[in-house]
């Protein structure tokens, strides 16, 4: 397998037990979140670390006993908006980790949160002024 250019973490998602048995594996560069999966037939999808808005970490019972719980990305991307990490070890420094990696792909794109925040879906014709031309 071919190494990864500017690798921060990888990871893989672990079983009920907390052992990593499987063929997906997770990798952040300090550009760009990676999901890898397959053995034979390898598919990857990358989400630029600035284009991610939210994050939600969740720490169920099972995992727990494990050290393990599960990252929800959320990014303005359009064929993955939403990229669930799940269950990897050590997910608070991995929330921590994603935070700095996110705030320094921010800074070196010159984007700011606010830049990634739509317009918000207003009738333009509540304001008299307007509408007045209609």
């Amino acid at each position: 397998m071919e190494s990864v250019k500017n690798q921060l973490w990888t990871d893989k998602p672990r079983n009920f037990f907390g052992i990593a048995i499987n063929f997906t594996r997770y990798i952040i560069t300090s550009e760009k979140f990676i999901t890898r999966k397959g053995f034979f037939n390898i598919h990857e999808d990358e989400i630029m670390l600035y284009r991610i808005t939210d994050k939600k970490l969740s720490l169920p019972i099972t995992q727990r006993i494990f050290g393990c719980g599960t990252i929800t990305l959320h990014a303005k991307d359009s064929d993955t908006p939403t990229k669930t990490i799940k269950s990897i070890r050590h997910p608070r420094a991995v929330m921590e980790l994603l935070d700095s990696a996110i705030q320094k792909a921010r800074q070196a794109n010159y984007v700011q949160g606010r830049d990634m925040v739509g317009a918000l879906n207003q009738d333009p014709c509540t304001d008299e002024a307007a509408c007045e031309f209609e």
